[in-house]
Order: C-alpha cells, then structure tokens, then sequence
C-alpha cells in the first residue's frame, strides 16, 4: 500500500509542475513500519523553490476537495522553516515532502549499498526493521519530532553494531542483543560514537576515535568503501554553509558516516538520554535472563 501511494497518487499530483520527485526513507529502503510514513522530495530549480512548495501546496489542496479523487487526501499544511515542507495524509497515511532536499537520497543509496554489502539474505534491513520496531513500540525512544532518536541516527547505530561485530551476527535478534548489549553500557556523558569507535568529547573538534577490543582488525567496512561512499553519496552544502564548520556538541552524539562535522543527534534531550539506557539495560537483563 505504501508504495502504490508513492508510485501513484503524489507523483501524479506533483509531478506535471515539478521537474522530478523521488520517494527516500524507509519505504524504498524497505525498512517501514506500519505506522511510519512517505518520505518525498521534490527536485527543482533551487531559485523557483519558493514558487515549487506553494504549487505542490496548492494542488494538493486541489485534490482534498476533489471529490472524485482517487485517494483521499487530508491535513494538508506547509511548513516554512530552514527547511520547507509540506505534509500531509493520504488514504490515512502521513507524507512528508521536502524540496530539493538530496541528503536522504544519498543516505538511501550509502544504506542500500551497506546491506548489499552485508547480504546474508538482507540480514541489515532485517535487523534494521526488529530493532527500528524494538524502539518505537517498546522502548518509545523513536521519533526525531517528539525530541527522540531520528531513523537515520537509529540506523547508524545499527550500522555500528554491524561493523564491529558482523562476524557474529547471522539474525536479527542477534543483532538486537548485541544492540543492547553495548548501548546500554555506553557511556554517552563522556564520548560520542561514530563508525571507527567511542571518540572522547574532550578530543573534540578533532574527531580520533579509540582503538576497539578486537583492535580494528575484523570491520566490515574498509577505509576505502567508506570513503568512497563520502565521495558519492556527501551533498555539497547550500550558499554560505560551508564543510569546515565545527561538529556541535550536544548531550547525545553520533558522527554522521558520511559528513563527520554532523551530529546526527538532533533535538535529543538528556532525560530521554537516561531513559534510553535504562530502557536498553533492563531489556537486556530480559533478554539474558
């Protein structure tokens, strides 16, 4: 279902007055969750972009009071911020869409290049999807707009556990004890994370990560993939944004694998820091005992 949406109903509504529109997230990554929604970003012209959002609101407005629609189209309402965006329900379910936005479309094509990388009949996606479910039906510490963990800081965390450990790991609830195994324990007052290990905050804004147990000898990833992934899949910042800005400090930490100076971290706050490991540890007892 949520594909035929994304397929069908949004790019017939948008797409006669943009140039092209592509679904990123976890419908194409095929990592959804029942209640998870449509990621969409439309790609035009950066100096009409204003004109674009009022279009795409217009025309879905269009569209809720068309009766003879063939999707039901509600709730629609614009949001004019740093980044513009319209969402909005179709057939009950909730669809989000940016503007000229590539970064989730490079961070689809760096994770489907991951689990390919994996393979293991999509051990990652698999894993991905229990541990994605773990944390928004039981832990309740997803949902990057209540102040919670983002899906790609979530998915980045996975990727982690993959990398250091992959060796170990043949299912999903492997993966999601070894998940909890370590986060639980982490210690995120004193250290951020990142793909090569714990890095110390006091290090920062150099970014030297420590040298893991198994001395870095068995990672999945090779310092060549990575950076060939940095290479294809970073986006080159807007105007006056510019790649040396410093990585921001905040009380939950996890370096972007593509862009190191982004902490992927967004609005999390530090209570739900604390309820996270709680939540994780007393899981874990669960899980081992």
């Amino acid at each position: 279902m949520n594909e035929r949406i994304t397929g069908g109903c949004l790019l017939s509504l948008v797409s006669y007055r943009v140039y092209q529109v592509f679904p990123y997230g976890s419908v194409p990554l095929k990592t959804y969750l029942p209640d998870g929604d449509i990621d969409l970003t439309t790609l035009s012209c950066p100096s009409v972009e204003d004109a674009w959002v009022s279009d795409v609101h217009a025309v879905l407005r269009e569209e809720e009071h068309n009766e003879a629609s063939r999707f039901e189209v509600k709730n629609i309402h614009c949001i004019d911020a740093e980044v513009k965006r319209v969402k909005c329900i179709v057939q009950n379910i909730m669809v989000d869409i940016s503007f000229n936005q590539l970064g989730g479309l490079c961070t689809l094509c760096f994770l489907e290049q991951v689990d390919r990388l994996v393979g293991k009949d999509h051990l990652f996606k698999r894993s991905i999807i229990l541990i994605k479910a773990w944390c928004y039906y039981e832990s309740r510490i997803l949902g990057a707009h209540h102040g919670l963990l983002s899906t790609y800081a979530l998915e980045t965390l996975v990727l982690y556990i993959f990398h250091q450990f992959h060796s170990s790991l043949n299912a999903p609830l492997a993966v999601l004890y070894r998940f909890l195994d370590y986060f639980s324990r982490f210690d995120w007052e004193s250290y951020c994370i990142s793909l090569s290990g714990p890095v110390c905050k006091s290090s920062l804004p150099d970014i030297v990560a420590e040298v893991q147990e198994n001395g870095g000898d068995d990672l999945l990833l090779s310092e060549e993939f990575l950076r060939n992934c940095a290479e294809m899949f970073s986006v080159s910042p807007k105007g006056s944004e510019t790649n040396s800005r410093a990585f921001t400090q905040k009380h939950l930490n996890i370096i972007d694998p593509l862009k190191e100076n982004n902490n992927l971290r967004r609005s999390v706050n530090r209570g739900m820091i604390l309820l996270a490991s709680i939540v994780m540890l007393l899981e874990y007892v669960q899980v081992c005992f």
